[in-house]
């Protein structure tokens, strides 16, 4: 071998120690992170500041590579100091960790990680809102500069479930008009290729109108929301939109709407296994009660499984009282079931309606053989004021229910059952007459003018 080719070879060897050696230190620094890592975890426990001291040094030690393990360690950061009250460090090891979401590791655990982080402060009690607002949008930023649009989207809607469950309505409504503008093409229109996104949104808002009783613009979102074919949406989203569906229907005394309404959303909610289903099988027996109908609600293949649910009991109880016309029944089972249904501030709004209907249907079989009866004797058949008896006699002589009237004086009911069904009918018939002669002579007086 030549003297050149010895200088090639120990060249070769001189440049193959190097190589072997920068592996080497390469892998001696990764380990001695990892092991700095590990060791800060196990001072969590003894030692919450120096356990955040000994995670900045495996910071420190990346020499601002913004690797994964500078990643956990800013992640772990930041819970600490959230873990001891002290939100503003908190915030400021927040600033210095959203840097590492946009290179340190796989897309999935980087939205894990802010994910982990963004439920923490959004669950918790003790941190005030305008921070937790800071610390969403401080990501909202990072994930719009990185053009993340998905995990944006995602992370909005979850800022505004927050500020609804918090009913920060002016907040959420802004956040709204966001997700819907990222959802709109260039003319305004809503972008049926984002079906899924404005599915999400429509339910949103759609549970913010209901809770500001905003019927006007629920009624539009409702039908909108409805009409989007182009996705296939979560049940429990669909159960929500149909439950406030519902909801507005009972506002306007549409009960047959409502039930239908309330009956889609309990089979959605039961097929997407969320607990929201026994309270609309509630209102769902509600709507069926208001509006007469003599069909059992648990009757059907769906409900029957739950009507001897425990939470459920009292609603069937109920109906059966209601079909039997039984108001002292049901007025107990009010009772002895405050908190299964009394305790519901939606159920509550309509109890007044309920009892009225079962006191109507009572009074009206009450009534059938006198053609006079006492105020007193109805008050305590029916157990109400005579006041509430004289309202009640009232409305029913109104809408024809009843033919009679109210003796002030003797305080008693006088009915006129015992006229013929031919005067009722010459009465109708007069009635109409002088209706129609009114009409003649108001046409005859425009034409003369």
């Amino acid at each position: 071998m030549s003297d050149d080719e010895d200088m090639m070879y120990d060249d070769d060897e001189y440049f193959d120690d190097d190589e072997d050696q920068d592996q080497n230190d390469s892998e001696s620094e990764g380990v001695e992170i990892e092991n700095q890592y590990y060791n800060s975890k196990g001072l969590i426990d003894e030692s919450i500041p120096d356990a955040i001291k000994s995670y900045e040094k495996v910071v420190d030690l990346e020499n601002g590579e913004k690797g994964e393990w500078g990643f956990k360690a800013l992640k772990k950061i930041t819970k600490l100091y959230f873990r001891i009250g002290d939100f503003d460090n908190m915030l400021e090891s927040f600033k210095k960790f959203l840097p590492y979401t946009k290179s340190s590791a796989s897309s999935n655990y980087i939205e894990k990680g802010i994910n982990s982080i963004l439920d923490m402060v959004s669950s918790s009690n003790t941190i005030e809102l305008d921070m937790i607002q800071k610390v969403f949008d401080l990501t909202l930023k990072s994930l719009l500069d990185t053009k993340n649009e998905r995990v944006w989207f995602r992370t909005n809607l979850k800022l505004a479930k927050l500020l609804f469950e918090k009913a920060e309505y002016g907040r959420l409504a802004k956040i709204l008009r966001d997700l819907h503008k990222s959802c709109e093409l260039e003319d305004g229109t809503d972008d049926q290729k984002k079906g899924s996104q404005l599915v999400d949104i429509y339910a949103l808002e759609i549970q913010m109108y209901t809770e500001t009783k905003n019927n006007k613009k629920l009624k539009d979102l409702y039908k909108k929301a409805l009409e989007i074919k182009s996705a296939i949406p979560h049940p429990r989203i669909m159960g929500i939109i149909r439950e406030c569906g519902g909801k507005m229907h009972m506002a306007e005394k549409e009960w047959e709407k409502a039930h239908t309404d309330f009956f889609e959303a309990f089979k959605n909610y039961d097929e997407a296994g969320n607990s929201r289903r026994i309270q609309c099988l509630k209102y769902l027996v509600l709507a069926c009660m208001l509006m007469l109908s003599t069909i059992n609600p648990f009757d059907s293949t769906e409900a029957k499984p739950y009507k001897n649910d425990p939470d459920i009991l009292a609603m069937t109880n109920l109906v059966m009282a209601y079909e039997k016309n039984d108001i002292y029944a049901f007025e107990k089972i009010l009772k002895d079931n405050r908190k299964t249904i009394m305790d519901d501030p939606f159920i509550r709004m309509y109890i007044e309606d309920l009892l009225r209907n079962i006191r109507t249907q009572v009074l009206l079989k009450l009534l059938k053989p006198y053609t006079r009866i006492r105020i007193s004797f109805i008050s305590k058949e029916l157990n109400i004021p005579s006041s509430d008896v004289e309202s009640l006699l009232v409305s029913l002589i109104l809408d024809n229910k009843i033919r009679g009237s109210i003796d002030q004086v003797n305080q008693q009911l006088e009915l006129d059952t015992a006229k013929s069904s031919a005067y009722w009918k010459y009465t109708s018939i007069h009635k109409w007459a002088n209706q129609i002669g009114q009409l003649n002579n108001g046409i005859n007086n425009k034409l003369v003018s």
